[in-house]
């Protein structure tokens, strides 16, 4: 069936073809963007249509979620139903929250277990990755009904100094909201690739991006040669923005009219001060007419008031230069990212201070988005001149004694990959060994998704724990699966491959995060539970077995010590308390342990006796 779509400049339905949008999941503010007839063009979502959705969330009475404009409203007056700077808190531990010293009107907490930050609204739970996935899955409804078709990929763009954990949780958010998230891909990348730097592959440019938003600034250094973009340095400020700025204007105000009808800072006064600072970008003097006061400002008492902050940002930006270890001069430009980089202020001092040329020709509201959804182009093919790596949406493992699922192939591993695990048998004389391919991310295999098995057999029998089984993961480029299973000493072996291992409906995969999530502590209480069976059934194996080897050389009270050991740890095995099992081991290896160095002792004396010791000469 053929997909239609609205061509946003003249308002004529096209045929469409399936696109990948690239997003700025902003602290402040978020935006998504596509290439359309060979252009970046930001998507005009939001209440105003101008491509921007604030990045804030509202609960209400009957638990619906409002996200956008409309959630924004309600910040001043229930704070603690409307959640915003969701993305200073995703990834990130509740003792890292703590030493940051960041101040929220909502309630967090620390999860038991993993001691991520999570977020308490209305007595429910939430995770800051449900929350951002709630914020890109309303930019994917609208974006959708402007553009009328699906969009199933996105590329997400992140601060450069995010950590894999941060990095992996913004993945999973995407992914939860009904994205197949194609790449993660650093902010100052993505703005100097809406630059159009880096597609000249001969020259090396050295980079400077500073990006100072609503809520966080941040700088990096890159340099950028044969089409790779390289963070040299990174440096910010997580609670430093626009924001700030606003606030200030406000207390000024309040300030100037003292003992008049200004009491405190209000949100509707913060809201006031926005508009003159966004207004002084292009005028020289503001005025408006506020409960009666009169409130003004010029651009001289504007930069006053800034100045502060934005030396905050250039000194952060000169440490950043320093720890890139490339000099003032080798740098070749400074591009300009964020709303509030269009104060006058930061131009200026950026020019005194690094005597280099600035690049701001692009909307600095939309340049990150613009750059993520060139990066999405490249992903579609529609430019033949990049290499195009793809990731694995799942993990992919084999079963293991106890239904345990082992990860071979981390989820978003890139491929083309090979990599390998080496195993070993759990019974004497095994001859044959069941090798059963598993794709998802729970702890148990019963809760992942089966792909395919196969027999490996015709093994020399041997002693449990003596053979070598390797198995082997292989991912070529068309994303075809091959698992190979090889006994190293008998090199007995076998292959199967698996077509389809990514055939798996995004909404699927959606789901399957949620609950690897969700079921997180449960889904570790139950591995910690069948590790402790597996456990006392290896012990209980090697006690039946050595009782067996050994009954001439035990004494007969060692011999009924050991049966009734066996026996209790078999009836506390049984019993499936992982407190008890271990508990049981414990016991069992401190009776047991004073009879096995006996009868070791007596071996050893065995073997040695009639030896003769040759001396050297």
């Amino acid at each position: 069936m053929a997909k239609f779509g609205i061509d946003l400049r003249t308002g004529k339905l096209t045929t469409a073809q399936e696109i990948i949008v690239g997003i700025d999941l902003g602290t402040t503010n978020s935006l998504i963007a596509y290439v359309h007839d060979n252009q970046p063009v930001v998507i005009p979502i939001g209440d105003s249509a101008n491509g921007i959705l604030p990045s804030a969330l509202y609960f209400n009475e009957t638990g619906e979620v409002i996200v956008g404009q409309q959630a924004k409203k309600h910040r001043s007056s229930e704070p603690e139903k409307t959640l915003y700077s969701v993305k200073r808190l995703i990834g990130l531990q509740y003792h890292e929250l703590q030493e940051k010293g960041l101040q929220l009107p909502y309630q967090v907490f620390a999860q038991p277990g993993s001691g991520l930050v999570n977020v308490v609204v209305q007595d429910k739970v939430y995770s800051p990755i449900e929350l951002s996935s709630l914020i890109l899955k309303e930019m994917k409804a609208e974006a959708e009904f402007i553009l009328k078709q699906p969009i199933r990929k996105a590329v997400i763009s992140v601060p450069a100094y995010f950590s894999d954990a941060q990095r992996q949780a913004t993945r999973t958010a995407g992914e939860l909201a009904g994205f197949e998230v194609m790449r993660i891909i650093n902010e100052p990348t993505a703005a100097s690739m809406a630059y159009g730097i880096g597609i000249n592959r001969s020259e090396t440019k050295h980079i400077m991006v500073y990006d100072l938003g609503g809520g966080t600034f941040d700088v990096s250094i890159l340099r950028i040669e044969n089409g790779i973009f390289e963070v040299l340095a990174t440096h910010g400020d997580n609670l430093l923005g626009g924001d700030d700025l606003d606030a200030a204007i406000a207390r000024h105000w309040k300030n100037q009219f003292s003992g008049q009808s200004l009491v405190g800072v209000s949100d509707a006064l913060i809201t006031i001060a926005e508009r003159a600072k966004v207004e002084l970008a292009t005028h020289s003097t503001f005025s408006t007419v506020w409960n009666q006061l009169t409130l003004t400002l010029d651009r001289e008492t504007l930069d006053q008031l800034a100045f502060p902050f934005v030396q905050k940002t250039l000194i952060a930006s000169k440490k950043a230069l320093t720890d890139s270890g490339i000099s003032t001069q080798e740098l070749d430009e400074i591009i300009l990212v964020g709303g509030s980089t269009r104060l006058h202020l930061v131009k200026q001092e950026l020019s005194k201070i690094f005597r280099r040329p600035i690049n701001d020709s692009l909307n600095p509201d939309q340049v990150v988005a613009l750059g993520a959804a060139i990066q999405a182009d490249i992903l579609s093919g529609n430019r033949k001149d990049y290499l195009l790596l793809d990731v694995t949406p799942l993990s992919m493992g084999i079963e293991t004694l106890g239904g345990l699922m082992d990860t071979i192939i981390p989820r978003n591993s890139k491929i083309p990959l090979q990599l390998a695990k080496q195993y070993t048998t759990s019974k004497d004389g095994q001859k044959n060994i069941r090798i059963s391919i598993f794709q998802g991310e729970r702890e148990l295999v019963k809760d992942n998704i089966f792909l395919g098995q196969f027999i490996l057999s015709g093994i020399d029998p041997m002693p449990a724990g003596l053979p070598r089984l390797e198995v082997i993961f292989s991912i070529n480029v068309d994303g075809i699966l091959s698992v190979k299973a090889k006994e190293l000493r008998s090199e007995k072996e076998q292959l199967i491959e698996i077509k389809s291992p990514f055939a798996v409906e995004q909404e699927e995969i959606a789901q399957r995060l949620k609950e690897s999530v969700t079921m997180a502590e449960a889904d570790m209480q139950e591995k910690l539970l069948v590790d402790s069976i597996n456990e006392a059934n290896y012990v209980l194996a090697n006690a039946t077995k050595f009782l067996h080897q050994n009954q001439n050389l035990l004494t007969p009270s060692e011999c009924s010590t050991l049966q009734e050991q066996i026996v209790q740890l078999s009836a506390i095995t049984e019993n499936r308390k992982v407190d008890e099992i271990q508990h049981a081991i414990e016991s069992f290896n401190q009776q047991t342990t004073p009879m096995a160095h006996r009868i070791m002792d007596l071996q050893i004396q065995k073997s040695l006796a009639g030896s003769k010791i040759e001396k050297l000469s």
